[in-house]
């Protein structure tokens, strides 16, 4: 099991992370687009190289996110429609978030077992989130699903406030 840490950047207008370890190294640079369309968060590693790429799909009802991981398109991450609690699929590699995605307390499912779990740090100068993954190939994964959600909650607090 390995755990990181990924914390928000404040006043950033694009939208920054650093992902540090458990021994607080940092591991990877998340770095937002900025008055671009589609919205894209790009994931590198310490030595620049890019490890994953999170586009915003620019007309859906509902948000929409692709994820492509080391060049690979490998899955999609949707809001689905409910009325009492957010609810996102995960399509393309069998994934379901289960939990509370509005407090940023969940785990991340596939095929019944638990891959990643993640919980947010309240009481910290920006947005921290603590992410557990239970196996490394889930690594990129798990914390593109993390920016993704986060993006989401940003955009319905921004279009709530009027801004």
């Amino acid at each position: 099991m390995k755990s990181f840490y990924l914390k928000q950047k404040i006043m950033s207008m694009r939208g920054r992370f650093n992902v540090f370890d458990e021994l607080q190294q940092e591991v990877y640079k998340i770095e937002g687009s900025f008055l671009q369309i589609p919205k894209t968060f790009t994931i590198r590693d310490m030595q620049q190289n890019e490890r994953a790429l999170i586009t915003k799909k620019t007309l859906s009802w509902l948000p929409t996110f692709y994820v492509e991981v080391e060049g690979r398109n490998l899955f999609t991450i949707k809001k689905e429609f409910s009325f009492f609690k957010a609810k996102y699929s995960v399509v393309g590699e069998g994934i379901e978030v289960t939990g509370s995605v509005w407090d940023m307390e969940f785990d991340v499912v596939k095929d019944g077992e638990t891959i990643g779990r993640v919980s947010k740090e309240w009481l910290t100068w920006g947005d921290t989130y603590q992410i557990q993954v239970f196996e490394e190939k889930w690594e990129m994964i798990i914390i593109s699903l993390v920016v993704a959600i986060d993006c989401v909650k940003a955009d319905q607090s921004a279009a709530a406030n009027g801004v």
